[in-house]
C-alpha cells in the first residue's frame, strides 16, 4: 500500500521533507514560491496576468475575444495549470517534483477552504466562487502530473486516453464551467477535443518527449507496425515509424471531428477559442503530414503566418456569425 501524507504532515513538514521542496523551489522562478502574506486580489490577478501573457503567446491572444468580465478567471486557471505542469517537469527530480505537487494539491484544499496564500489560488478563490467551478478538475490534474512522475510507457491507447482523461480533459471542463456550461454532453464533446489536441501534440513531439523518458505510442501499436524503440532513439523515421504515426495522426482527426459539434453548442465568444483552438490542433496535424510523418528528426512546427492565418479564418467566420445574426429578419408576432 502507497503511504499517504496527512494535511499535518503537508503544513508542517519534516526538516527533510523541507528540504526537498527547498531544492524544488529553487530550480524554478522564484517568482512561483509562496509569499510569506497573502496578496490582495488585485496583486492577484495582476500576477495571473502577467504568467499567462509571458507564457502562452496564442492563450493570450485567443483571451482578446473573451468577454472582458472572463479574462481574469481564465488567466487564473491558466496560471494554476502552467505552475502545475512546471512544478511536475521542470525540476528535474522526481522526489521534488512530487512533494511540489503534494504542496499544490494542499494548497488548492486551502483555496476551497477559504485559505489560500499564493497569488495563483487568492485569484482562483474569487474564479471558484463567482463561475461555482468544483474542485475535481484541479485536482485531476495534479493526477495526471503525478504520473508523468512515474508512468512512462502506455500499452494502449485507452491507457494514453485514460492519461488524457486527467491532462487534458479537465482544462475543457474548467473552461465550459467558467463561461457558465454545466451540460453533461458539452462535457463530452469537450473531451473528444481536448484528448485530441493532447494527441496532436504528443505526435508532434515525439522525439522531445523520448528525451525526457516517455513514449506516448502505445506499444501495443508500435509492435503491430514493427517499431522499435530503438527507432525512436536514432532519431531516423523508418517508413514503418512514419506509417505508425500517419495512423495516430489520422486517429487524432477523427477525434477533431467527434468534437467539432461542441463549437456550435456555445456563445460566440467562446465559439471563436474552440474554434481556433481545434484549427491549431488540426493545423499541427497538418504539419506532421506535410514532413511524410518524419517527427524524428525535427518538431513539426506552426510558422507565424500560418498562425496569424489561421486566427483571421476564425475571426471572419466569428465576424460573419455576427453578421447574419445583426441581419436575420424578425417574424411579426
Amino acid at each position: 500500500m502507497p503511504v499517504t501524507q496527512t494535511q499535518d504532515e503537508l503544513s508542517n513538514p519534516t526538516p527533510a521533507k523541507a528540504e526537498v521542496l527547498r531544492r524544488g523551489w529553487a530550480a524554478l522562478p522564484p517568482e512561483y514560491g509562496i509569499p510569506d502574506k497573502p496578496p490582495t486580489l488585485q496583486e492577484a490577478r495582476a500576477y495571473c496576468k502577467r504568467l499567462t501573457e509571458t507564457h502562452y503567446e496564442n492563450f493570450h491572444v485567443a483571451s482578446w475575444f473573451l468577454p472582458r468580465r472572463l479574462r481574469p478567471h481564465f488567466q487564473s486557471i491558466y496560471a494554476y495549470c502552467r505552475i502545475a505542469d512546471d512544478l511536475g517537469d521542470e525540476v528535474g527530480d522526481r522526489e521534488q517534483s512530487l512533494a511540489l505537487l503534494d504542496l499544490w494539491g494542499e494548497e488548492l484544499d486551502a483555496c476551497y477552504a477559504g485559505a489560500a496564500r499564493h497569488p495563483v489560488f487568492v485569484a482562483l478563490a474569487a474564479t471558484v466562487r463567482e463561475c461555482e467551478i468544483p474542485k475535481e478538475p484541479f485536482a485531476d490534474l495534479l493526477i495526471a502530473f503525478r504520473r508523468d512522475q512515474t508512468v512512462k510507457r502506455f500499452e494502449s491507447m485507452d491507457e494514453v486516453l485514460g492519461y488524457c482523461r486527467y491532462s487534458a480533459n479537465p482544462v475543457g471542463r474548467l473552461v465550459l464551467y467558467a463561461c457558465g456550461y454545466r451540460d453533461a454532453e458539452m462535457f463530452r464533446l469537450s473531451d473528444f477535443t481536448c484528448s485530441a489536441l493532447q494527441l496532436a501534440n504528443f505526435w508532434q513531439d515525439v522525439r522531445s518527449d523520448y528525451d525526457r523518458g516517455r513514449i506516448y505510442l502505445p506499444l501495443e501499436d508500435m509492435r503491430r507496425f514493427g517499431v522499435l524503440e530503438e527507432t525512436i532513439k536514432s532519431g531516423v523515421s523508418t517508413a514503418a515509424f512514419r506509417e505508425l504515426i500517419r495512423y495516430e495522426v489520422n486517429e487524432a482527426r477523427k477525434m477533431f471531428a467527434a468534437g467539432a459539434p461542441l463549437i456550435a453548442m456555445v456563445d460566440r465568444d467562446l465559439a471563436l477559442d474552440l474554434d481556433l483552438f481545434t484549427r491549431g490542433g488540426l493545423e499541427i496535424l497538418r504539419a506532421i503530414e506535410a514532413r511524410n510523418f518524419d517527427v524524428l528528426r525535427a518538431r513539426p512546427a506552426i510558422s507565424k503566418w500560418r498562425k496569424a492565418g489561421l486566427l483571421l479564418s476564425a475571426l471572419s467566420g466569428k465576424l460573419l456569425s455576427n453578421r447574419r445574426h445583426r441581419e436575420r429578419p424578425t417574424v411579426a408576432a
